[in-house]
C-alpha cells in the first residue's frame, strides 16, 4: 500500500496538534506534536535532510492520523499521553512513573520537618523536588543539626510529657514540652526556609544579629545557642561541593550512549546546592542521536514534573554551568557503564537458566508467585515480573485471597494463577515464558492445575522449594510432579537469578500482607470500641481520610469529629494504641 503524502499534506490545517504515523498492520509507529501540522508532517516526506532512523520509519508508513489542538501546550500533553499509552516503536520512551519527593515544612503552630510525596496541602510549604528519598532525608538531617526543628508526627507531638532522645542529642528543641517559645521556634523555622531557598548569607546575618542582641541584653545562654547555630551552618556550607549564584534552582541534563544503550542523567540544583541526580534509560533509542534523546526527555519529563527556572542541556555552557554539565555527563557515563555490566551479568544468568532447565533460546520473560499470610490471616499472593533482563516493577500484581480455608496455600496458589492468567488471556499483560512458584511439589501441582483450567499447557513451570535445611543456596527445583527435585551449585548464575526473582516475589507479597493485616486489625479495633457504631465509624474515616489517619490522630483531633466526645476520643485512642 502506497501512502500519497503530497495529497494528504495538502489537506492538512496549519494548526497546532498531534500526528500519528501508522504502519501496514495498523500499528502506531510514531507520535509527534506540531505547532503547525501542515509544515511538520510535510517535513517528513522531503527527500533530503532525514536521519537514517526517520527514513526507515517513513518507508513503513501507510497512513497518517492527525488531531488538532487549541494550543501547542495542549498538543504537548496529548502527545505525552499517547506516547505512554501506545508505546510507538520509533518514539524514544522514558518511563518515569514515580512522583518526586519533597521536603515539607508544615503549617502548624510548631511546624514539622517532613518527607512528602503526592498531592500538596496548601497550608504546608514544599521545597524541591528532590531526585530521590535519600536526598530529602539527608537534607532533613542537615536541618536538624543546624535548626533543630521537630520531625515527629502530630500524634506523638501532642501526647509527649517529656523530651525525646532527639532533644538529648541536640537535634530538636523539644517544643512538645514547652522548652522553646513559639516566637523562638518560628525564628528557627524562618531560618530553615531561607536556607532551603539558598539564602545562607541572610541566615548567617540574621543569626548574627540575634546573637548580638541576646549578648547585649546579657542573655548569654541564648547568645551561645545562636553562636552554635552559626558554627553548624558554617560546617554545612564548607561541605557543599557544588555552590552557585544566590538561590538558583536548575536541572542539568546530559546524555551518554554506548553499544545501543542510552542514558540520560538529570542532575538537580536546588537553592544553589547539588541535591542529587537520577539516571534514565530510554527505550527505542539505539539509533537516535544524543540531541534527539535529550529533546525526547525534555518533552516527556516536564509534562508531569515541575520545571525549574533554569534547564541546562548544552555542552556550550560556560562558567559554573559548564561545571554542572560536565558533572552530569560524567554521571551519565558512570550509570551507563554500570547498566552495561548489569546487562552482561543478567544475559549470562538467563542463558544459564535456559541451559539448566532445558528451556528454548526464546525464553526471556519470567513471572514468579508467592503467598504471604500469618496463620492464614489476610493472605496475599504476589506476582513479580522479570523481562528484558530486569525486574519490571510497573507490571507487578497482588491478589487478595478470598473464599479460601485459612492456611490452604495450595488453593491460594491455584486462585492466584487463575486470576492472573484470566486477565492475561483477556488482554491485560503478556504470557510468560517461565513461571516460578515459591514452593515445592504441592504448590507446583496447584499451579499446573490452574493453568490447565485455562488451557495453558505449554508454559514452563518450576517450583522453588527451600530444601531440607532451608538455607539460601540449597534450594531445590521441581519441574515435574513425577520427577525428583534437583539442586544447582550455590554459585550457579541460574540459581542467582532464581533467588533474586523469588526473593522479590516474597518481599512484594509480604508488604501486601502486612498492609492488609494492619487495615483489618485497625478496622476490627475501631469496631470493638463501645459507643462507635457504623455512623461514627464512617464519620471518623471520612474526617481523617481513612484508617491510617484515624490511627495517627491525637485525642484532641478525634474529639473534633461530630458525635465523638472527649471521653469517647480517649477510648478510641487507647484501643488503637493498645
Amino acid at each position: 500500500m502506497t501512502f500519497e503524502a503530497k495529497s494528504f499534506v495538502a489537506g492538512l490545517p496549519s494548526l497546532p496538534g498531534v500526528y500519528r504515523m501508522i504502519g501496514a498492520a495498523g500499528e502506531v509507529l510514531y507520535v509527534g506534536k506540531a505547532g503547525d501540522l501542515k509544515k511538520r508532517v510535510a517535513s517528513y516526506f522531503r527527500k533530503q535532510g532525514l536521519s537514517p532512523r526517520i527514513r526507515l520509519m517513513i518507508s513503513q508508513v501507510v497512513s497518517v492520523e492527525v488531531t488538532a489542538a487549541r494550543s501547542e501546550s495542549e498538543a504537548l500533553l496529548l502527545e505525552n499521553n499517547l506516547i505512554k499509552s501506545l508505546a510507538p516503536r520509533y518514539n524514544i520512551l522514558f518511563r518515569d512513573d514515580k512522583s518526586y519527593p519533597y521536603l515539607m515544612i508544615t503549617g502548624h503552630a510548631f511546624p514539622r520537618l517532613g518527607f512528602h510525596r503526592g498531592a500538596k496541602d496548601r497550608h504546608d510549604r514544599h521545597f524541591g523536588p528532590f531526585p530521590h528519598a535519600h536526598a530529602v532525608r539527608e537534607s532533613i538531617q542537615l536541618l536538624q543539626r543546624v535548626f533543630r526543628l521537630r520531625t515527629c508526627e502530630d500524634s506523638v507531638f501532642q501526647n509527649r510529657s517529656r523530651p525525646c532522645l532527639l532533644h538529648q542529642i541536640r537535634r530538636c528543641t523539644a517544643p512538645c514540652t514547652g522548652l522553646i517559645s513559639a516566637q523562638r521556634y518560628a525564628e528557627d523555622v524562618r531560618s530553615a526556609a531561607l536556607f532551603l531557598e539558598g539564602r545562607e548569607d541572610d541566615v548567617t546575618r540574621l543569626l548574627g544579629e540575634r546573637m548580638e542582641e541576646a549578648s547585649s541584653a546579657r542573655r548569654y545562654e541564648e547568645a551561645a545557642l545562636y553562636r552554635d547555630q552559626i558554627r553548624a551552618l558554617s560546617r554545612v556550607q564548607a561541605r557543599q561541593y557544588v555552590e552557585s549564584e544566590r538561590g538558583v534552582d536548575a536541572d542539568v541534563v546530559a546524555c551518554a550512549r554506548e553499544n545501543g544503550i542510552a542514558c540520560v542523567n538529570l542532575t538537580m540544583i536546588r537553592g544553589g546546592r547539588h541535591v542529587g541526580d537520577r539516571s534514565f534509560f530510554p527505550q527505542n533509542a539505539a539509533e537516535a542521536s544524543g540531541a534527539e534523546i535529550i529533546e525526547a526527555f525534555l518533552g516527556q519529563h516536564y509534562v508531569e514534573q515541575p520545571r525549574p527556572p533554569l534547564v541546562i542541556s548544552s555542552a556550550a555552557a560556560r562558567g559554573e554551568r559548564r561545571v554542572w554539565v560536565v558533572m552530569a555527563e560524567k554521571n551519565a557515563r558512570l550509570a551507563l557503564q554500570q547498566r552495561l555490566r548489569e546487562k552482561t551479568t543478567q544475559e549470562s544468568r538467563v542463558a544459564a537458566l535456559r541451559e539448566a532447565l532445558g528451556l528454548p533460546e526464546t525464553v526471556q520473560r519470567i513471572e514468579c508467585f508467592d503467598i504471604s499470610h500469618t496463620m492464614g490471616e489476610a493472605a496475599v499472593a504476589s506476582c513479580v515480573v522479570y523481562d528484558r533482563h530486569a525486574l519490571q516493577k510497573a507490571e507487578y500484581r497482588r491478589f487478595n485471597m478470598r473464599g479460601l480455608t485459612p492456611g490452604d496455600d495450595y488453593a491460594a496458589m491455584r486462585q492466584a494463577l487463575g486470576r492472573r492468567y484470566e486477565r492475561v488471556l483477556a488482554g491485560e499483560g503478556k504470557l510468560p515464558d517461565l513461571i516460578l512458584i515459591d514452593g515445592g511439589r504441592g504448590q507446583l501441582n496447584s499451579a499446573r492445575g490452574a493453568l490447565a483450567d485455562l488451557g495453558l499447557n505449554d508454559v514452563a513451570v518450576a517450583g522453588v522449594a527451600k530444601g531440607p535445611e532451608r538455607k539460601p543456596g540449597l534450594e531445590e527445583l521441581v519441574l515435574d510432579s513425577g520427577a525428583r527435585a534437583f539442586s544447582l551449585p550455590p554459585q550457579h548464575p541460574a540459581l542467582h537469578l532464581i533467588q533474586s526473582v523469588r526473593d522479590e516475589a516474597h518481599r512484594f507479597a509480604l508488604a501486601g500482607h502486612r498492609a492488609r493485616r494492619s487495615k483489618a486489625r485497625t478496622t476490627s479495633s475501631l469496631n470493638e470500641v463501645p459507643g462507635v457504631g457504623a455512623k461514627r465509624r464512617q464519620r471518623l474515616l471520612a474526617h481523617f481520610g481513612g484508617l491510617q489517619g484515624v490511627q495517627a490522630a491525637a485525642v484532641d483531633e478525634l474529639a473534633q469529629v461530630d458525635g465523638v466526645s472527649r471521653a469517647l476520643a480517649e477510648k478510641i485512642y487507647q484501643r488503637l494504641h493498645a
